[in-house]
Order: C-alpha cells, then structure tokens, then sequence
C-alpha cells in the first residue's frame, strides 16, 4: 500500500482480485501485530492498536484475522517469528525519493525483494540517510467535521505543530512522532473524529515530475507496492 505526501493521494490497493485482497489483509495484520507487540493488546489501552483494528475493519478483514495478528504480536500464538519494522531509501526517475516502510519476519529477504524491484524498474537502493534527509518523520491526524476552520484550531489546541486544509477539503493535523498519540486524544475529548491516523514521511522539498518520468515511477511504485514486505511508500512527488 501506497502512500505520498498528501493524504488524499494514498494509493491503496484495490481487491479486485483474491490477491490484491490478501495483500490488503496482510497489510492490515502486520500493522495490528507491531502495535501489540509494542504496547500490548488492549486497544483501551494502545491508541496505535486501537487505530490499527480500526483500519483493518475499513478494509473488511475478518475478526478472526484480526484476533491472530494481536495475539501473534502478545506472543499467545505460536505461528510465525517476530514482526520487524525497517525502511529503505531510494531514487526514481526525475528525482523522485522514496522511503519504503517494510513489516517483516525476514529482513534479509525483504532487502532483497526491495532492491530486485529498484533494480528491475529504474530505480536506485540509497543507503546511509541519503534520501531520508529530504522527509519530516511525523505524526500525522486525518480529521473529520463540517467545519475545516472549526478543526484546524481545535488541532492546534490539541497540540499540533501543523494544520492543513488539503484541496479536496480534507483536514490533517501533524505532529512529532512522539505526540501524535496525546494529540489524538486530545481531539478526541474534544469531541473531533479522527478518521485515521498514521506516522509518515513528508517531504520537505516536492519535485514536479516530467511525463515520461511520471510514468516510469508510477511503474516503479507499483513494482515495490507488490513487494510482500512493502506496507507503505511515501514520496517526494508533488
């Protein structure tokens, strides 16, 4: 699963076919097993699972699936290692940056799918912070309400760093990594609705991309976005 700098430009994949579906699902389970091997699995009482159910659910994922990916992360299910979160750098066509997110029970093989898909494709593995000094790591908050102004300053009440107002009317609060649980919360007391929530890369300097370097990085993307380990791309394109 996709994603870029603007939340509404979250490409998600379509289950139009059993396997699209499944990568859906594998998407979501591995999300839910890293939140509940972090901060257990209560949903009460971990915002990030409770977030992370609640995106599974959107995608129609199955109680069942979801009960085994938290227990899988408890460690009250014997299947499969531990789930590993790691990102990697890369360049595209016409100076596109990447940073692919990956969930993993194998890093080694998860390198290697990566790097097959950069080198297939036009692409190009950057290693030692060469792309990721162009990104903000941050929280990020998708609000929801009738009023965008109303949002915005109940966002900055809560805490935000930042408030959005995005073309298409959609309202995203952003964060330090660090606060974007307490600033949910916050909101939420308030009485806003959060409709999702996520830690993203945004990039600090988005760069307009030539046809023909669209359509090459397009192909790129989808490349890595079938990835096994691939949970989510962000990028520099504007």
């Amino acid at each position: 699963m996709s994603g870029h700098n603007k939340w509404s430009s979250i490409k998600h994949k379509k289950a139009a076919t059993d396997a699209k579906r499944a990568k859906v699902f594998t998407v979501a389970a591995r999300e839910i097993t890293l939140a509940a091997q972090s901060g257990g699995g209560d949903p009460e009482m971990n915002a990030a699972l409770k977030m992370a159910i609640e995106k599974a659910r959107a995608v129609n994922m199955p109680k069942d699936n979801i009960q085994r990916a938290i227990k899988r992360g408890t460690g009250e299910a014997a299947e499969g290692a531990r789930i590993e979160e790691v990102v990697y750098e890369a360049m595209g066509p016409g100076g596109s940056a990447m940073m692919v997110v990956c969930a993993t029970d194998n890093t080694n093989r998860a390198l290697t799918d990566v790097k097959t898909a950069l080198k297939k494709n036009g692409g190009k593995f950057v290693s030692g912070g060469g792309v990721a000094f162009q990104f903000r790591h941050v929280g990020q908050l998708a609000l929801e309400g009738a009023d965008a102004d109303d949002l915005e300053l109940a966002a900055i009440d809560a805490g935000a760093e930042d408030v959005e107002v995005q073309e298409d009317g959609a309202v995203v609060a952003t964060t330090a990594v660090s606060d974007v649980h307490a600033v949910r919360s916050a909101l939420e007391d308030a009485g806003v609705t959060v409709r999702e929530m996520r830690i993203a890369y945004v990039p600090t300097q988005p760069v307009v991309l030539a046809e023909a370097d669209r359509a090459a990085y397009e192909k790129l993307a989808e490349a890595l976005d079938d990835v096994d380990d691939v949970q989510e791309i962000f990028d520099n394109v504007a």
